[in-house]
């Protein structure tokens, strides 16, 4: 069997080859049968947390590589990421053990030839950490976000001038694992009464501020969360957790969610609508279909309907004009929520961006078709670019005069008027909310 570090290293070389790294690790790790938890544990950490701070520790294995970082080979340069995260993040792994394992690994892997340079940078690191001296925020802030925030050189430019110094809180925050929240399935229990449970088995929980179903873990306990084979709860974050209650399902209502795999939201309009709506589900991809039909048929979800279809094009299987209400919760660039799919960051390119914007429109502009007059339309993305939040519904708006912006605040509980923007937008941020980074609107067809 693996050890946490190979199963990691491994992960990272197919992220690296383009894979996604919640799938490669969740797939990898299900084949590991028996793995102690704390493995478990250690390789889910090495491969977000190497993923979200990966140019901090380029940056820092720069410094002491006497061979340009870009002339390694890619193998070695993910071992040597391995070990300078145990160094430079995991206080609890002593600095011969991390420089040891790493060397161990580098020989199980076939890089016998690399063991003497990963033995003198990292040993090298171990005395040096102190020392390290990092981009000055005021007189260089790019090479700041970019290196000590770990964004691309083109989103440290683009955060810096759209934010200025508050961008490197947020850069921060994304480098950092996000909050681990639960959706309360109210079908089935109140969010008091698990809390209560979660309690009860040794978890260290509290209710969320903002969602009305939502539960903060602060720290797990030894036992499992309770419920889980009984679809007590979905895990969710908070931000997340508001969409469905902006589009304020009704029973005997008829709903679409366009893009609705993995189907969190889907099923959360579900619950609100206490399981008496019609709900069609669609996702472009045939194969992410089961996320939602197993999620619902574990929360005890019903009225949902699942099919495949590209929302760029207008569906011919529903009638125009029939829906009390639509969710384009719609594909992005997904910088809100880089802590959550860190390889996002060295994947997506500036340019994805203004394509990313072109779709999403496309899609509203099919979605709003198919609106019944004094039916709703809500709007969301989980990224922070103007283009892709503010630029699409301009745009929309400025085309349809037969839709409005409606007003949030009645929808969100009193103390969270604080995610609304100026334009009464809601717009979420991790280092100021502490939940994902999300944009939402809720529109209105008058005729």
């Amino acid at each position: 069997m693996a050890d946490a570090r190979q199963l990691a290293f491994h992960v990272l070389e197919r992220v690296a080859d383009g894979s996604y790294a919640d799938r490669s690790l969740d797939a990898s790790l299900r084949r590991q049968k028996g793995l102690d938890p704390r493995d478990r544990a250690l390789t889910t950490e090495l491969v977000y947390g190497i993923l979200r701070q990966q140019n901090r520790l380029d940056y820092v294995l720069s410094k002491l590589s006497s061979t340009p970082l870009q002339k390694l080979e890619l193998r070695v340069l993910l071992l040597l990421r391995i070990g300078a995260y145990q160094l430079l993040e995991l206080d609890r792994i002593p600095t011969p053990i991390a420089v040891h394992e790493t060397v161990a690994l580098a020989k199980r892997v076939k890089l016998d030839r690399a063991t003497g340079l990963i033995n003198a940078i990292l040993r090298r690191l171990g005395r040096e950490i102190d020392q390290i001296t990092w981009p000055d925020p005021q007189t260089d802030p790019v090479a700041d976000l970019t290196w000590s925030g770990s964004l691309p050189t083109w989103l440290a430019q683009r955060w810096h001038k759209q934010l200025g110094a508050e961008a490197r809180l947020l850069a921060d925050a994304l480098r950092h694992p996000a909050p681990f929240t639960l959706r309360v399935n109210t079908l089935k229990i109140s969010r008091n009464d698990y809390l209560e449970q979660l309690l009860e088995a040794g978890h260290d929980a509290a209710t969320t501020d903002c969602a009305p179903e939502g539960i903060l873990l602060r720290k797990r306990g030894a036992a499992p969360l309770p419920g889980d084979a009984d679809g007590l709860y979905q895990v969710q974050d908070e931000a997340s957790m508001l969409i469905a209650h902006l589009l304020a399902p009704m029973p005997d209502e008829t709903l679409l969610d366009c893009c609705a795999a993995p189907g969190g939201k889907t099923t959360h309009l579900a619950a609100l609508a206490d399981n008496r709506a019609q709900i069609e589900a669609l996702d472009l991809h045939t194969n992410r279909l089961h996320f939602i039909e197993e999620g619902a048929a574990r929360l005890g979800c019903k009225g949902i309907r699942t099919r495949t279809w590209d929302m760029t094009k207008a569906p011919d299987f529903v009638d125009p004009a029939s829906l009390d209400g639509v969710l384009v919760d719609a594909p992005c660039s997904g910088l809100g929520v880089l802590r959550r799919n860190p390889e996002a960051r060295w994947h997506l390119k500036e340019a994805d961006i203004t394509e990313l914007a072109a779709r999403q429109l496309q899609i509203l502009t099919q979605a709003a078709r198919l609106v019944r007059p004094g039916g709703r339309l809500v709007y969301s993305v989980c990224t922070l670019t103007p283009e892709e939040t503010d630029g699409v519904i301009d745009d929309f708006l400025a085309k349809h005069p037969d839709y409005q912006q409606a007003p949030l605040d009645e929808l969100l509980p009193a103390n969270c008027t604080a995610l609304l923007d100026d334009n009464n937008r809601l717009r979420s941020w991790p280092h100021h909310h502490g939940m994902d980074g999300f944009f939402a609107v809720r529109l209105q067809r008058s005729r």
